[in-house]
């Protein structure tokens, strides 16, 4: 939910903005399906990390617009930290395996040079 948090810290956005944004932000790797956004903004909310904006009906349906609250703005603030820092271990280890020498990536998993990670890193959520 990293990336629901980061679409709704300029602006309320409704769950297909929300799913939009994601899109934007992970440059289509993430793909949010609208009925578990909604179940993962409800746990948000019970958590304080969000909450409701307002509602509107807009074309015969109700959409409800979502804020991030301080309490979430803070988590995401804290996580994107943690991001970083694992971030600069994988960089870290990857360089030193470099300067030793050995393949960062293993041929027969995928075709020759693949990298291990890819279903991961661009995967769906």
């Amino acid at each position: 939910m990293f990336l629901a948090l980061t679409a709704l810290v300029d602006e309320p956005r409704h769950g297909y903005g929300i799913v939009q944004e994601v899109d934007r932000l992970s440059q289509g790797r993430v793909q949010l399906k609208i009925g578990t956004l909604y179940g993962a903004l409800d746990r948000l909310a019970a958590e304080g990390l969000v909450e409701l904006d307002r509602e509107e009906v807009q074309q015969g349906r109700l959409r409800r617009y979502y804020r991030l609250t301080d309490a979430g703005a803070g988590a995401l603030r804290e996580e994107a930290e943690h991001l970083v820092a694992n971030a600069a271990a994988a960089t870290a280890r990857l360089s030193a395996r470099a300067a030793g020498g050995a393949a960062a990536t293993r041929p027969g998993r995928g075709g020759a040079g693949r990298p291990l990670l890819r279903g991961l890193l661009g995967g769906t959520a």
